[in-house]
């Protein structure tokens, strides 16, 4: 039986920069930009798993027919 992943809470609900970035902060997603830049387009390590567990990229919102957990 495989093993479910836990969700990657820390980019979704406490990182200040994705969470002002996808709220639409100007500031917040220039900063993510150049984080994307740097990193990649995954972004950081809570980014990435974000986008493992999730499939979309830190900068987007989760789309609706994917349950949050």
């Amino acid at each position: 039986m495989a093993e479910k992943k836990k969700p990657p809470v820390f980019c979704e609900r406490y990182c200040p920069v994705c969470r002002g970035a996808r709220a639409g902060n100007s500031i917040c997603k220039a900063v993510q930009d150049f984080e994307l830049k740097i990193f990649g387009k995954k972004g950081c390590i809570w980014g990435r798993a974000r986008t493992e567990y999730y499939g979309v990229t830190p900068d987007k919102p989760i789309p609706e027919n994917i349950p949050k957990e």
